[in-house]
């Protein structure tokens, strides 16, 4: 099989789908891997790194049998795709539907890492998570190189300045990233999530966990994602967590529920409350946002208070960012090219394959669709 790596051109997004690791983790299981020229500069992987993995530079990689992405094919893109091809990635089908639509004219097979089963089988290819681990870290560092104050407490000769408080809203994989950085840079943490599993979690890490819902959820009957609330509820949790944001120093907001709109935590209200010089990084801005202000791809000021919506945090460190991607992508691709034709009875394929053969293969993209 041919493998390829194209290089993603949207401004801001600097991973890579394959490292030179993983180019010879590829090689060496007899495929022959194509990497577009500078596809992995911007990482800090330069081609010539993928000559010595065994990797040919290439100008058009979208004719390969395979093809690795972190991001989904634009209509030019898609142009050069042949049929029956593997498109492996971040294909944003639950928030971009019609996209996939479009991929599935091409005749190719989408695997798309938003709809891989959250099994324990699937835990080395689940490219959320590890791209969520990123996004917290780099979270914290953003809001930190904000704040115009220290993280930790210090003891000086000039007086002892306090420790920072930081507040974590949401405490899936990118929260616990977010909390772990916090507490290693010295700030006093709390954090806050729907799921009754995450007090122990967050707990564990060394933060205090907020009870602001009257019902928490169980985790296990939503894959391990949150659910959506019931309005009456959601504005409860809201109210609850309205003073805990106002004296915090800084806050991480996580929040986000797959395929719907991100919910709402900190209102306007909230945010002319806080201190001047606070910082809030909204990690769900692409889904509009936890914080009634927030600016998807900007940020801005009001009141005092810094408000983060930065669309490209993984990309910030893409050097780890993509080494971690492609471990992921290297694992699904052994897993779909055991047979030929690809083996779309295995549950872990299955689950993530989002088009095949001309056709949407996912209920709930298709569903979405019918809606639109």
């Amino acid at each position: 099989m041919i493998i390829s790596a194209p290089n993603q051109t949207r401004q801001g997004e600097h991973r890579v789908a394959l490292t030179p690791d993983a180019v010879r983790s590829l090689v060496s299981d007899g495929h022959t891997v194509h990497v577009e020229q500078s596809a992995g500069t911007a990482a800090g992987y330069p081609d010539e790194a993928y000559v010595e993995a065994g990797a040919k530079i290439v100008d058009n990689p979208w004719t390969a049998d395979v093809i690795a992405v972190v991001e989904p094919p634009t209509p030019d893109d898609r142009a050069h795709i042949r049929v029956g091809a593997i498109i492996v990635g971040l294909l944003r089908p639950l928030d971009e539907p019609g996209g996939i639509a479009q991929l599935a004219k091409t005749g190719a097979t989408s695997l798309a890492f938003e709809t891989l089963p959250r099994i324990t089988r699937a835990q080395s290819m689940d490219a959320l998570s590890s791209q969520a681990t990123a996004v917290g870290y780099q979270a914290v560092i953003e809001a930190t190189s904000r704040l115009p104050r220290f993280l930790p407490m210090l003891t000086t000769a000039a007086g002892t300045i306090r420790p920072a408080k930081a507040l974590i809203l949401g405490a899936g994989v990118a929260g616990l990233q977010a909390i772990a950085t916090a507490r290693r840079l010295g700030a006093v943490v709390s954090a806050f999530d729907v799921r009754s599993a995450a007090a122990e979690q967050v707990e564990s890490l060394g933060a205090k966990f907020i009870e602001a819902v009257t019902t928490p959820q169980d985790a296990s009957t939503a894959g391990g994602y949150a659910k959506e609330l019931a309005a009456d509820e959601q504005a409860t949790v809201v109210a609850n967590l309205a003073p805990h944001v106002i004296d915090s120093d800084l806050v991480i907001s996580t929040a986000q529920i797959p395929g719907r709109q991100a919910p709402l935590l900190i209102t306007a209200d909230t945010v002319h409350g806080m201190r001047p010089g606070a910082v809030i990084v909204d990690t769900a801005a692409a889904t509009g946002g936890n914080c009634a202000l927030t600016k998807p791809g900007e940020t801005v000021v009001v009141d005092g208070i810094t408000i983060v919506g930065d669309l490209d945090l993984a990309s910030r460190v893409a050097g780890d960012a993509s080494q971690m991607y492609a471990r992921n992508v290297t694992t699904l691709l052994k897993l779909a090219l055991e047979t030929s034709p690809i083996n779309l009875e295995d549950e872990v394929l299955a689950g993530c394959a989002v088009t095949h053969g001309g056709k949407i293969t996912n209920e709930r993209v298709r569903a979405m669709l019918e809606e639109a």
